[in-house]
C-alpha cells in the first residue's frame, strides 16, 4: 500500500487497521453544552460520516481551489467536514467562534471562502458578514443541505502532500491577521513527529488516549493532538474548553494517558486544594508550553506526572518544533530542550549577528537538508512581502527571544514581536489599537502587554481622551464597547487615562518605552482593573 499523502488517505489508512477502536470520545459533559451525544466515535463509524459528506460535496461541484469555512467548535462535524473536504482536494479555514462582525468580514473576504459551516446561532451573523465583505457566499449549519459553491464549481482532485488543506490566521504585528497556507504535508509531518520522537513522549502504536481542552481553530489541537491520535491509532478526547473545576474528572473519564496544556492551565489546577484524587489518573506526560517557572517542578511533584515544555508556531508546524522530551529537562528555568538533528538554529542579535552563549537573541529556524521549509507553512496568503520578511536570509524569523545554555539547552525569555500572548491567544497590539482608536472619546490609544498571575498577558491600554474628566465609567463605557467590536479577550483588561504617549520621532508609538511606561502607571496604581468585563460571548 503506497503511504498517504494526504490527511483524508492517512485516515482510511488508519481505519482500515483500527476499525472499531475508538477515534473520538465525546464526555457527557461537553455533549451536554454542545447539545451532542456522548460516547466514542469509532473510526469505521467515522469513516461512514466522512464518506457521506464527500459524497455530497462532490455532487455539488467542490473541488481544488474552493475553501470552505469551519466555525464549528471542538464537535465531531468539524472533523467529519475537514476530512471530506480534504478527499476532493478543499481547503477548510477554521474560524475561532470568539470573532465578532468586522473580524469575520476581513477573513471572509481574504480567504475568498467559498461557502462556510457554522454553528446555527452564529449563522445570521456570518450571513451579515459576507453580505459586508462583498462576498455573499452561502452560510449554513451541520442540519442543511450541502449548499452549491459560491463562485462555481470545479474539479475534484485527491490532491496531494504539497495541495493546500488548511488555511489557518494568525496575529501578525502589523495590523489584520494573517492567513498561513498549510499543506497537507504540513498535517501529516505533525503527526508523523509526535509519532516518531520518542523519548518521554513515548506513544504507544495502540491504546493510547489524549485529552485537550485547546481548540481545532488552533493548529496545536488540529494539527498536533488530532494528527498525533490519527497517526498511532489512538483516541482524543476533545473538551469545549478548559473547565479547572472539572477538569481532573474529564482526564479521569477519559481515560487519558496524555493530555495537552498551555501555561495557564498548570497555574490554575495548583491554585486548587490538594486532593487525594490528585494522582487518581493515567496520563503518563503532559506536552504543551508556557509553564510558570515556580510552578513547574511543585506540578510534577503534586500530579505526578512531567510536564515537557516545547517551542514552536503556525508558521513551523512541526517541522520546527524543539521538545524537551529527553532528561534533562531542566524543570523551572523555561527550558524547552534542544534542536533535533534535522532542525537547525540560530540565535541571533539586532544586528543579525550570532548570539554567545547565554546571551539571548532572536531564535531563527529553518529545517536542515535540501527542503528548509519541509513541514513549515507554504506562504501568508497574498502577502508575498510578509513571507519573504518571515524567511529573510533563509531562516524563518520567528519574533521569539531565547538563550542557550552551555549544554546547548534552549530557554525562552521573551517575545520580540509586539504581540500580547493571553491565555494561548495571540494578540496583536496594533490590531487592538486601530478599533480603540475609532472610539469617539479617543484620541490615541496605545497597548501593550502586562503579566497577569493567570492569563500570562493580559491588554493594558492607555488612552488619551477627548473628554475632560476620564473615569472609572468612561473606561468601563470603553471596554464594553471594545467587547462589541472584537473578540472578548482582545479587549482592554486594564485602562489608564493619560496626557501623552511614549512617541518616536515619526510620531508612532515608541513600543520599548511603552512596555516600560505600562509598568510605571502599574506600580503607581494609575490603572482601572476591569478584567471582570472580559467574558467569553455566548
Amino acid at each position: 500500500m503506497t503511504a498517504a499523502t494526504t490527511v483524508y488517505q492517512r485516515f482510511r489508512e488508519t481505519t482500515l487497521r483500527r476499525g472499531e477502536v475508538g477515534f473520538l470520545n465525546v464526555l457527557p459533559e461537553t455533549a451536554e453544552i454542545y447539545g451532542i451525544a456522548a460516547g466514542e466515535i469509532t473510526y469505521r463509524a467515522m469513516l461512514d460520516r466522512v464518506e457521506r459528506w464527500r459524497a455530497a460535496f462532490a455532487s455539488r461541484g467542490y473541488g481544488e481551489g474552493h475553501r470552505v469555512g469551519l466555525l464549528l467548535q471542538n464537535r465531531p462535524v468539524f472533523v467529519e467536514l475537514w476530512f471530506a473536504l480534504n478527499a476532493l482536494g478543499v481547503s477548510v479555514v477554521p474560524i475561532n467562534p470568539d470573532l465578532r462582525l468586522s473580524e469575520l468580514e476581513y477573513i471572509i473576504a481574504h480567504s475568498e471562502m467559498n461557502a462556510a459551516f457554522v454553528l446555527a446561532d452564529r449563522r445570521d451573523e456570518v450571513e451579515t458578514a459576507a453580505r459586508q465583505a462583498g462576498r455573499p457566499i452561502p452560510v449554513v449549519t451541520e442540519e442543511g443541505d450541502v449548499p452549491a459553491p459560491f463562485g462555481g464549481a470545479r474539479p475534484a482532485s485527491a490532491g496531494d502532500g504539497s495541495t493546500e488543506c488548511a488555511l489557518l490566521y494568525t496575529s501578525g504585528t502589523t495590523g489584520q491577521p494573517k492567513g498561513c497556507v498549510l499543506t497537507n504535508i504540513y498535517f501529516l509531518h505533525s503527526g508523523n513527529w509526535y509519532r516518531d520522537v520518542g523519548g518521554l513522549i513515548d506513544l504507544k502504536p495502540e491504546g493510547e488516549r489524549m485529552i485537550t481542552p485547546l481548540p481545532l481553530f488552533h493548529m496545536n489541537a488540529m494539527a498536533v493532538s488530532l494528527m498525533a491520535m490519527l497517526s498511532v491509532g489512538g483516541c482524543l478526547t476533545m473538551l469545549d474548553r478548559f473547565h479547572p473545576r472539572s477538569w481532573w474528572a474529564s482526564v479521569r473519564g477519559s481515560r487519558a494517558t496524555c493530555l495537552h496544556y498551555l501555561g495557564v492551565m498548570p497555574s490554575m489546577l495548583m491554585s486548587a486544594p490538594a486532593s487525594e484524587q490528585d494522582r487518581a489518573h493515567s496520563v503518563r506526560f503532559g506536552f504543551g508550553a508556557g509553564v510558570d517557572k515556580l510552578l513547574h517542578a511543585p506540578f510534577e511533584q503534586r500530579f505526578g506526572f512531567p510536564l515537557l515544555e516545547a517551542w514552536a508556531m503556525t508558521e513551523t508546524g512541526s517541522g520546527g518544533v524543539i521538545a524537551a522530551n529527553v532528561e534533562p529537562r531542566k524543570v523551572g528555568t523555561s527550558c524547552f530542550g534542544r534542536p533535533a538533528p534535522e532542525v537547525e538554529i540560530r540565535i541571533v542579535d539586532d544586528g543579525g549577528n550570532d548570539a554567545p552563549v547565554e546571551v539571548p537573541g532572536e531564535l531563527l529556524v529553518r529545517r536542515t537538508g535540501s527542503d528548509p521549509h519541509y513541514g513549515f507553512f507554504r506562504e501568508y496568503l497574498k502577502n508575498e512581502a510578509a513571507t519573504a520578511e518571515a524567511w529573510a536570509g533563509g531562516w524563518l524569523h520567528t519574533g521569539d527571544i531565547v538563550s542557550r545554555d552551555a549544554d546547548g539547552d534552549l530557554h525562552f525569555v521573551d517575545r520580540k514581536k509586539n504581540v500580547i500572548r493571553r491565555s494561548g491567544e495571540n494578540i496583536a497590539a496594533v490590531e487592538v489599537e486601530s478599533v480603540l482608536n475609532r472610539h469617539p472619546a479617543i484620541r490615541q490609544a496605545a497597548v501593550a502587554a502586562t503579566p497577569d498571575q493567570v492569563r500570562g498577558d493580559e491588554v493594558a491600554a492607555v488612552i488619551i481622551t477627548e473628554k475632560a474628566g476620564a473615569d472609572r465609567a468612561l473606561a468601563e463605557e470603553i471596554v464594553r464597547w471594545s467587547l462589541e467590536q472584537m473578540a472578548y479577550y482582545k479587549a482592554p483588561g486594564w485602562v489608564a487615562f493619560v496626557d501623552s504617549l511614549p512617541l518616536t520621532a515619526t510620531e508612532k508609538i515608541q513600543r520599548g518605552g511603552l512596555k516600560d511606561f505600562v509598568t510605571k502607571l502599574m506600580r503607581e496604581g494609575a490603572f482601572f482593573d476591569l478584567r471582570d468585563l472580559k467574558k467569553r460571548q455566548v
